[in-house]
C-alpha cells in the first residue's frame, strides 16, 4: 500500500475539480486555456487540502522511529550484576508503517511542484489569462499586448513589496542574504498576503455556514428569501436586457456604416458572431452588400472603438444569458418551496407537484424516491437534519474559535485540535490522526472556499452556476484559491502544533513546513503577525452573527435581506407577486397544451372514420358518370379534393382560443411602446404589469 493513497487521492481529487469546474464553467463556449489554467489552479489547492493529513501520518510515523533508534540501548554494554538486574529495559515503540505511508524522499519534491506550480499560476499566470481573456482585441498580438499594459502596475506593486522585503534583510546586520532567504521573503510575502484575506473569509463562513443550514430548516423563511432574490434578480435581469439592446443598437450602427469592402470589416463580422442568433438574423437582413464604403463619405469608427465596442458585446451578451438562465433556476426553486408549503397539510402523505418535470426521472429513482417517500423527506425528515447538521457544525466552529486563540499556548495545550492530535499520537492510531486532520481541514476549507463561492463584487467577480460563469471569474477564483490555501495549511499545522516554530520543540517537521523554510528571517512575521493575527476571527464572527456587514450595506443603498426592514418587505412583496405571475403563465400554458392536445386526438379520430367509411361505401352516383365525363373533371376533382383535404388539416392543427392568454392585450396596437422579444412579438412592460390580474 506504499504510495497507493497518494495515487488515488490524486485522482479523486482531479475528477472532483473536473465536477466543479463543469458546474460553474462551460466547456463548450469557454476558451481551452482558460478552462486548463482555472482547472489546474482548482486541482493544486484541493490536491493540497487532501494530502496533508498524509504527510501528518508519515511524519509521525518518522518521529516515532527516530525515537526508537535513539532510546535503543547499544550493542556493547558492561554493565552487568546487580545493577544490570534492577535496571528497567526500555519501552518499546509500536512503529508500524501506516497503512498510507509515503516513502521518504517523495513528499518533498511533491510539495514543492506543487506550491511553486500554484504560486506561479497565482502570481503570473492568471492575471495575464484574465486580462487576456477580457480584451476585445481581434487578434492574439492585440490582446496579449492589452494583458501586458493592463498587468505593467499589477506586476510592478509586488516587485516594490519584494524589494521592501529585500531592503529590510540588507539592512539588518545580523542577517546575510542567501538564495533560501530569498526564498522564505517571498514566501513570507505570500503567505502574508493570503493570511490577512484567510482570517476574514474564515471569519464569515464559520457563523454563515450553520446558520444557513439552521434557516434551511425554516420554510417560511426560505420562502420570503426566494421572493426577495427574485424582486433583485428581475431588476437586473430587466438592466441586463437594455444594457445589451443599447450595445446591439451599437453595433447595428457600425454594421450599417462599415459595408463588405471596407478594411475593418472582420472586425465587424467578429463582433456580429458574438451577438445573438435573433440580432445577427436581424442585421443580416438590413446589410446592402451592393454599396461600396466610399461611396459615402461617412465618418467610420477605429479599430480602438471597435475593440471598445467587442468586449461590450462579450460583456452585455454574457450577462443577459445568465440572468435568463439565473432567473428559470430562481423560479424552480420558489415553485418548489411552494408546493412544500402546501403539502405540509397534507393528510394523504403524497407529495403532488404543482407542475411536472420536463426532464423523465430515472425508473431507479422513480421506484424508491416515491410521492410517500417525498412527503416524509421534505416535510418531515428534511427541516430536522439541517438542524442536526447545522448543531454539529456550530460544534466545530466553536472548536476552531478557540484554538485559533490559543493555539500559541504549548504548556498546557490549550487548542483543542493538538489535543486530538497528541492523543491519538501516544498511541500510533494512524487512521485516527488521518480521520480527524482531513475533518478539521475540511471543514476549515469548506468555510474559507464556500465564501469565495458566494460572494459577488457587483458584477465584478461572481461564480454563477449551471455553466453561468465568465472566464475573468473562473481565473480570479483560480487566483484566490491559489493565495488561501498554502496560509490556511499552515494555519491548520499551527493549531495542531505540527508547526516546529509554534510548538517550540525540536522534532521532525512535516514535509510541508520544510519547503516553507524557517520564518526566523523575519522573525516580526513569524512571532507577531502569524500567531495574533488569527485571533481577530473572533471580532469578524460577532460581526457576522449580528449581520452588522449586512446592515452596513443596506444604509449604503444595496438592498440586503433583513427581516426587520421595509424595504425588505416591499422586495418580497413585489416577488411574490412576480413569481404568481410566472406561475399564472406557465398554468395557462400547460392548459393550452392540454387543450391543444384534445383537440387533435378528438379532430383526428374522425377525420380517420370518416375517410374509413368513404372508402367503405363509396357514393353510387358515381358510377352513373361516363368515362369521358370522369377524365374531364379528374383534374378538378383532384384539385377539390386537394382543397377540402388542406382544410382538414388546417382545423386538425389550429389551436383553440385562449382568451386568458397574454397575446390578447392592447400591445399590437401600440408597437413602439414595447420592447422586442425573441419570436417576433412586441410585449409592452407597463401592459403586462397593469392588465396581468384581469
Amino acid at each position: 500500500m506504499s504510495g497507493a493513497a497518494l495515487g488515488l487521492e490524486i485522482v479523486f481529487v482531479f475528477f472532483l475539480a473536473l465536477f466543479l469546474l463543469h458546474r460553474y464553467g462551460d466547456f463548450k463556449k469557454q476558451h481551452r486555456l482558460v478552462i486548463i489554467g482555472t482547472l489546474l489552479a482548482w486541482y493544486l489547492c484541493f490536491l493540497i487540502v487532501f494530502i496533508l493529513p498524509l504527510d501528518v501520518s508519515t511524519t509521525i510515523y518518522n518521529r516515532c522511529r527516530h525515537a526508537a533508534a535513539n532510546s535503543s540501548p547499544p550493542e556493547n554494554s558492561n554493565v552487568t550484576g546487580v545493577y544490570a538486574a534492577v535496571t528497567p529495559a526500555p519501552r518499546q515503540h509500536p512503529c508500524f508503517k501506516p497503512w498510507s505511508y509515503i516513502p521518504d524522499g517523495i513528499m518533498p519534491i511533491f510539495w514543492r511542484v506543487v506550491y511553486w506550480t500554484s504560486q506561479f499560476l497565482t502570481w503570473i499566470l492568471l492575471p495575464f489569462m484574465q486580462s487576456y481573456a477580457r480584451s476585445g482585441g481581434f487578434s492574439i498580438t492585440g490582446k496579449i499586448k492589452t494583458a501586458l499594459i493592463e498587468n505593467a502596475i499589477y506586476y510592478g506593486t509586488y516587485l516594490l513589496i519584494f524589494g521592501a522585503f529585500l531592503i529590510y534583510v540588507a539592512v539588518n546586520p545580523r542577517l546575510h542574504l542567501e538564495w533560501n532567504q530569498l526564498q522564505t521573503i517571498g514566501i513570507a510575502a505570500a503567505n502574508t498576503w493570503g493570511l490577512f484575506l484567510l482570517v476574514l473569509l474564515l471569519g464569515y463562513g464559520l457563523v454563515e455556514i450553520p446558520r444557513s443550514y439552521w434557516n434551511g430548516a425554516k420554510r417560511g423563511y426560505l420562502l420570503m428569501k426566494t421572493y426577495f432574490k427574485a424582486a433583485k434578480l428581475m431588476t437586473e435581469k430587466a438592466d441586463a436586457e437594455e444594457n445589451l439592446e443599447d450595445v446591439m443598437e451599437e453595433v447595428r450602427k457600425v454594421n450599417e456604416s462599415i459595408k463588405y469592402n471596407h478594411p475593418l470589416r472582420k472586425c465587424v463580422d467578429t463582433i456580429l458572431k458574438k451577438c445573438p442568433t435573433d440580432y445577427q438574423e436581424k442585421m443580416g437582413r438590413n446589410m446592402d452588400d451592393y454599396e461600396d464604403f466610399d461611396e459615402k463619405r461617412n465618418t467610420y469608427p477605429s479599430e480602438k472603438s471597435l475593440v471598445k465596442l467587442h468586449k461590450q458585446v462579450i460583456y452585455s451578451v454574457q450577462r443577459h444569458r445568465r440572468t435568463q438562465v439565473q432567473w428559470q433556476i430562481l423560479l424552480e426553486q420558489a415553485f418548489y418551496l411552494e408546493d412544500v408549503a402546501k403539502n405540509e397539510t397534507s393528510a394523504t402523505h403524497q407529495f403532488v407537484h404543482t407542475f411536472q418535470s420536463p426532464e423523465p426521472e430515472n425508473r431507479f429513482i422513480q421506484y424508491f424516491y416515491n410521492p410517500t417517500v417525498e412527503w416524509y423527506w421534505e416535510c418531515l425528515l428534511r427541516p430536522w437534519f439541517h438542524r442536526i447538521l447545522a448543531v454539529v457544525l456550530s460544534i466545530f466552529s466553536v472548536i476552531v474559535v478557540w484554538s485559533e486563540c490559543t493555539f500559541f499556548s504549548t504548556t498546557p495545550v490549550l487548542s483543542l485540535f493538538a489535543v486530538f492530535i497528541q492523543l491519538a499520537e501516544k498511541t500510533y492510531n494512524y487512521i485516527y490522526i488521518e480521520i480527524a486532520c482531513f475533518l478539521s481541514i475540511f471543514f476549515l476549507s469548506i468555510c474559507v472556499y464556500s465564501t469565495v463561492f458566494r460572494i459577488r463584487v457587483f458584477n465584478y467577480y461572481y461564480l454563477a452556476s449551471h455553466h453561468q460563469t465568465d472566464a475573468y471569474s473562473l481565473l480570479f477564483s483560480g487566483m484566490l484559491f491559489c493565495r488561501l490555501t498554502p496560509p490556511l495549511c499552515l494555519n491548520f499545522l499551527g493549531l495542531t502544533h505540527m508547526d516546529s516554530s509554534i510548538s517550540h520543540q525540536n522534532t521532525q517537521p512535516t514535509a510541508y513546513t520544510s519547503i516553507m523554510g524557517s520564518m526566523k528571517v523575519l522573525s516580526f512575521i513569524a512571532d507577531g503577525f502569524y500567531i495574533y493575527y488569527p485571533m481577530l476571527v473572533v471580532i469578524l464572527c460577532i460581526a457576522t452573527y449580528f449581520s452588522l456587514g449586512t446592515r452596513c450595506l443596506n444604509l449604503l443603498g444595496f438592498q440586503q435581506f433583513m427581516g426587520d426592514n421595509d424595504m425588505t418587505s416591499d422586495l418580497v412583496d413585489e416577488g411574490k407577486e412576480l413569481i404568481r405571475r410566472e406561475k399564472r403563465k406557465r398554468q395557462r400554458q400547460e392548459e393550452g397544451e392540454n387543450r391543444r392536445r384534445e383537440w387533435k386526438e378528438r379532430y383526428g379520430h374522425n377525420r380517420e372514420d370518416s375517410t374509413r367509411n368513404r372508402n367503405v361505401h363509396p357514393d353510387p352516383k358515381e358510377s352513373n358518370f361516363s368515362d369521358t365525363a370522369t377524365n374531364w373533371s379528374s383534374k378538378y376533382t383532384r384539385a377539390n379534393n386537394r382543397t377540402e383535404r388542406d382544410r382538414i388539416e388546417l382545423l386538425q392543427d389550429a389551436e383553440p382560443l385562449d382568451f386568458n392568454a397574454e397575446t390578447f392585450t392592447d400591445d399590437s396596437l401600440e408597437p413602439e411602446s414595447g420592447r422586442y422579444q425573441p419570436g417576433g412579438r412586441y410585449l409592452s412592460m407597463s401592459s403586462s404589469i397593469i392588465f396581468e390580474d384581469i
